[in-house]
């Protein structure tokens, strides 16, 4: 077997455009595929493939995220690297529909099509980030014989609970996708007047989110019916069903049949799928063999692995992948397909199984004038690590967090009303992006960021409003001033507080609403420096929970007023050293958009409600009702 890795270009690279793969229903799709080459002539190796599967354009040049890049990178190093437009996109025929249940299938007809090729090994590993991500664990569902390998970067894992719907509500990325995305469905780009319509709604786009509940005919997408209906049977249906069975939606509940193979599941902090990731590595890691967790700092898309940006927050020179774990994220990537499809046993050596970074530890300004919140990279054998214990802290009357349990006290109140929701400031986002006018008409942009804007921050910030926050009003400021808010907050650590895991939180709740939404966001509360003269909030992670759906997913039940309910949830993971002096404040509402759909509060069938109402919400935290976080801190020898 061939072992020649690596590091070196040994090959210059030729491209043969939209190869077509016929799969079993006939349907012809696209593949570019690169290969190496010596004057201008492809070699006959055979050579193991690396193979990614994408929605967007497979022509989108060689940025950052482009796949002229990965394939020109990975040729060059004795790959053959192919890249299929997805059923329905661009080059590749068939209807295209969004985590459609075929694509399992397709991903199995491309690999042992590609392995019966006189040119390839049948040595063939995936990858790709997002839905190039979902569709590569839809795939290994399928078993197809001769995949060996895969990086999963940034997928889902059941998509009911954690990736597009949430807790009960709707993350609203999906549908924004859908507004973006359809500028270059098959239909759009027939018809230049349809593409136009399509580009002006999604310049647009938040005012059509605060316009929900859409309906048939009455939606930015009613021209392209295929895609409303889609959106609608997204945000409809919101009680757990056969629906969310769907493989492509939801690999948990086929874990028994996912092929047992190498698997990198990588992410990080601030992407849309924290959770997610680290579910899939959980779930597997007992089960199968040479699974593999990597979670960085950053937010989504894979570049933003080798990026120390998250967001308003800079990480800091540690945080990338590059120059710490690798010289980049495809020379790591280049590593473990070398162990696992060219068999080099020295490429991936002493791996660990876990490598996380944990945030924390600088607290300076960089010349941008954003926090450096620095950390390091870690690993451990297991997630969450060894070493981690779940403590409770309670919620106090006086805005206070402990772990001194409640005394008797009158619940905290506040007042949610649905037509002014709390703004999100930055969080874990992706897709939320409107086009830019002017949009050049019939421009091919793969690249699903270029020429748009983000709606919401993607990433870390302080959490204070201020103009250029989506939905936010004058006066600005601390989200915990909001009336509709309520904070809880530490006194400052005495010593260094390692917070690494999944945090869960449990809420004791009335409401003289028969519905509600209860969001919690974890926060590490800089104090007051000669950098930050009035702090700085950093948002870690958070969560929300549609209460209704408090005892099951599958028979929801309204509240009656007055009546005491708990919630429990976890919120997204994360990994922060609190510093001494630092605080963790819990801020508690109901909503938070453009990242969530806006609970109405009338307790009517989502996504059908007729009108909205305010809410008086009340948290309880007394002895009989001791509202509280159960932190994951691990322990310091």
């Amino acid at each position: 077997m061939d072992v020649t890795s690596s590091k070196d270009a040994l090959y210059d690279v030729v491209i043969a455009r939209s190869v077509k793969c016929t799969a079993r229903d006939g349907v012809k799709l696209s593949v570019d595929i690169y290969r190496p080459s010596r004057n201008g002539e492809p070699l006959t190796g055979p050579f193991p493939a690396i193979v990614t599967r994408s929605p967007y354009d497979t022509r989108s040049g060689k940025g950052p995220s482009g796949q002229a890049r990965n394939g020109e990178y990975f040729a060059r190093r004795g790959y053959i690297y192919v890249v299929q437009d997805a059923r329905g996109r661009f080059e590749s025929e068939g209807d295209f529909i969004l985590l459609d249940a075929k694509e399992g299938e397709d991903g199995h007809d491309v690999i042992e099509w590609l392995a019966a090729l006189p040119y390839c090994n049948g040595m063939i590993g995936t990858q790709g980030s997002s839905l190039r991500a979902w569709n590569q664990s839809a795939t290994a569902i399928q078993r197809p014989p001769h995949l060996k390998a895969m990086w999963v970067n940034q997928a889902g894992s059941n998509a009911f609970m954690h990736a597009l719907r949430h807790h009960g509500t709707l993350e609203l990325r999906w549908l924004a996708w859908l507004m973006t995305n359809s500028i270059h469905s098959q239909e759009a780009h027939a018809d230049p007047a349809l593409q136009a319509e399509l580009v002006r709604h999604s310049e647009k786009m938040l005012e059509w989110l605060t316009r929900l509940p859409w309906s048939e005919g009455n939606s930015p997408l009613s021209s392209l019916p295929k895609w409303e209906k889609l959106a609608l049977e997204y945000y409809r249906n919101a009680d757990f069903s056969d629906y969310w069975m769907n493989p492509t939606l939801n690999f948990e509940a086929y874990r028994n049949q996912t092929a047992d193979i190498p698997t990198v599941y990588s992410g990080a902090w601030y992407d849309s799928y924290p959770r997610a990731t680290i579910k899939n590595f959980t779930d597997l890691a007992g089960k199968l063999s040479h699974q593999y967790l990597l979670m960085g700092g950053g937010v989504h898309g894979g570049p933003n692995l080798d990026n120390p940006l998250a967001g308003d927050v800079d990480m800091g020179p540690t945080a990338p992948i590059k120059g710490n774990l690798a010289k980049d994220r495809l020379e790591l990537m280049l590593q473990f397909f070398d162990r696992f499809l060219k068999g080099d046993e020295s490429a991936w050596a002493d791996r660990p199984k876990v490598q996380y970074f944990h945030m924390g530890g600088n607290g300076g300004k960089n010349p941008a004038g954003r926090l450096v919140h620095g950390g390091e990279w870690r690993s451990c054998t297991q997630w969450p690590p060894l070493g981690v214990v779940f403590e409770d802290w309670y919620l106090h009357a006086d805005g206070s967090l402990s772990k001194t349990q409640p005394g008797a006290s009158e619940p905290s109140r506040f007042t949610f009303d649905p037509a002014k929701p709390m703004p999100t400031v930055a969080s874990n986002v992706s897709s939320m992006t409107q086009n830019l006018p002017p949009f050049p008409r019939m421009m091919r942009t793969g690249d699903p960021i270029t020429l748009r804007e983000s709606v919401v921050l993607q990433g870390a910030a302080d959490q204070v409003t201020h103009p250029g926050v989506r939905g936010a009003e004058a006066p600005y400021g601390d989200l915990a001033d909001r009336p509709d808010v309520l904070s809880f907050t530490t006194p400052p650590f005495a010593e260094d507080t390692d917070v690494v895991g999944g945090p869960e939180v449990e809420i004791h709740l009335s409401s003289d609403a028969p519905d509600t939404d209860i969001f919690v966001q974890l926060q590490d509360v800089y104090p007051q420096s000669e950098a930050w003269p009035d702090g700085y909030r950093m948002n870690l992670c958070e969560s929300i929970f549609r209460v209704r759906y408090r005892d099951s997913f599958v028979k929801p039940s309204l509240m009656k007023e007055g009546e005491v309910v708990k919630v429990r949830f976890e919120l997204y993971p994360t990994s922060n050293v609190f510093k001494a002096g630092h605080r963790l404040r819990v801020l508690v509402s109901s909503s938070s958009f453009p990242r969530f759909d806006v609970n109405p509060n009338t307790g009517e069938p989502i996504g059908y409600h007729t009108h909205m109402r305010k809410a008086v919400n009340a948290v309880h935290h007394d002895p009989e009702h001791p509202s509280r976080v159960i932190l994951p801190v691990l322990r310091r020898n």
